[in-house]
C-alpha cells in the first residue's frame, strides 16, 4: 500500500503511515493550532525510513490539508520551512507579512 499522511488532533500531530500495510507510523509533523493559523514545530521520519522521500510525502499531506482548512501556516519547523522553499507553489499558505521571518 501507499504511504499516508493523516491528522491526529488528539496528538497535534500529522502522521505518515507506512510498511507492508500501512499501519506502522513512519514519521510525524508536530503543530500547534490556534486562530485560524498552524504552526508546524517539529518532524521526524523514523530512521527505518529514511531515505524513501516519506519527508516530502508527510509535508506535502500536512499542507494540502492546511490549504483545505484554510489555514494560515507559520513553519517554524526547519523540515517544513526547507520543504516550502523548494516548492513555492506552497509558500502562499505563509501570510505574507511573515514571509521574511522564515525566509520565504
Amino acid at each position: 500500500m501507499e504511504p499516508q499522511v493523516t491528522d491526529r488532533p488528539e496528538k497535534s500531530r500529522y502522521e505518515i503511515l507506512a510498511g507492508d500495510d500501512s499501519t506502522e507510523t513512519a514519521g510525524f509533523a508536530e503543530y500547534h493550532l490556534s486562530e485560524g493559523e498552524i504552526a508546524f514545530i517539529h518532524t521526524e521520519i523514523d530512521g527505518r525510513f529514511a531515505g524513501q522521500g516519506l519527508g516530502g510525502l508527510l509535508a506535502r499531506g500536512a499542507l494540502d490539508d492546511a490549504r483545505s482548512r484554510g489555514l494560515r501556516v507559520l513553519p517554524y519547523c526547519p523540515f517544513i520551512r526547507g520543504w516550502i522553499g523548494k516548492h513555492p507553489e506552497y509558500s502562499d499558505l505563509v501570510p505574507e507579512a511573515r514571509r521574511a521571518r522564515f525566509g520565504l
